[in-house]
């Protein structure tokens, strides 16, 4: 987790200086009257120092009054699923409180770091943690998974919260001890789906993002082009776009702006093989001789899509759609309680 700290006073900025040589990948800010000899980087203006925070870092720690964070963050607040950890420690270093996005931004637990740190008290105000009761964001962050709807997440939380047990369904199995709210198998008033659509009615589902591409183009293919064939592919196989975890191709396409774009666009990390490695994956994939006569190796989009899972299974196989091939497999997960 990138984190940006921002301090106010000269103590605080010394606190914020301490505490970013103790957090990995922490950079330490001061007001500019203040960063001189203190290890910070000088600010001259907060509320830039905040829009481009919210930007570029995933957790803001303010050292100094809740309310100068609060006023500094609020008009950059959208929703829960996006916005940074935002914690706030007072210029003491006693409390460290997480201030928002608790749960699916991390702030609960940052707060707990930085209170570790510091030898400070975790302020941590969400329901279910202060009433120690199964919290379904952390579950889904925590196991790299897109929950559908936050209507319903917060309906399964009330339900945790109201003692009613929950009905917990999925096919991938389960590592750790159960949370008592969690019924596996049966069919509660409320239910947890895991999986790439749902079975019961008005259940939470959570998608795993397990989902691995493989894709061959043409030379010269633009991005809207694979972008299109990507679509088509997910909808042909009952996929979800959510559940894209990476890509891959062959390494003659590493120079190929189009595929390259197209990534950029998903915020998909992007692997390349070369022809001997794919002939390494394991499974049985449709071969082509012209594709071998160009390439070195039979076939490029399955392949690629089964070794960028790290040896799943491929649950669709190579579709074209003109000039572009589309391959997914499906990386072998657990699902941690």
């Amino acid at each position: 987790m990138t984190i940006w700290i921002i301090s106010f006073t000269l103590r605080g900025a010394h606190l914020a200086a301490r505490l970013a040589g103790r957090l990995p990948e922490a950079r330490a800010f001061g007001m500019a009257r203040y960063a001189a000899g203190t290890g910070t980087e000088p600010v001259e203006e907060l509320a830039l120092w905040c829009r481009t925070a919210w930007e570029q870092a995933q957790g803001l720690i303010f050292v100094g009054a809740a309310g100068i964070a609060v006023r500094s963050v609020a008009p950059l607040l959208r929703k829960k699923t996006t916005d940074p950890a935002v914690v706030v420690i007072d210029e003491a270093g006693r409390f460290a409180v997480s201030l928002v996005s608790g749960h699916v931004g991390g702030a609960n637990e940052l707060a707990r770091q930085v209170a570790q740190c510091l030898d400070a008290v975790a302020v941590v105000t969400t329901a279910t943690d202060v009433n120690q009761k199964f919290a379904v964001d952390v579950f889904a962050e925590k196991n790299r998974m897109v929950i559908h709807s936050m209507a319903k997440a917060k309906e399964i939380s009330a339900a945790v919260l109201a003692g009613h047990p929950v009905g917990l369904h999925t096919r991938l199995p389960l590592c750790g001890s159960l949370p008592p709210e969690l019924t596996p198998g049966r069919v509660q008033r409320e239910n947890i789906e895991i999986g790439y659509c749902a079975q019961y009615a008005d259940s939470l589902l959570l998608i795993p993002r397990s989902i691995y591409l493989g894709i061959g183009c043409r030379r010269g293919t633009g991005a809207a082009e694979i972008a299109g064939a990507v679509e088509s592919a997910l909808s042909a196989g009952g996929l979800p776009r959510c559940a894209l975890a990476g890509a891959a191709s062959i390494d003659l396409k590493m120079g190929e702006s189009g595929l390259l774009e197209w990534a950029r666009g998903e915020q998909l990390s992007l692997s390349f093989y070369s022809a001997e490695t794919l002939q390494t994956a394991p499974g049985c994939f449709s071969g082509s001789e012209f594709v071998k006569t160009v390439t070195g190796v039979d076939n490029v989009c399955e392949r690629a899509a089964v070794l960028a899972a790290g040896g799943g299974r491929l649950i669709c196989s190579k579709q074209a759609f003109g000039g572009v091939t589309v391959a997914a497999a499906e990386k072998e997960m657990r699902i941690v309680l």
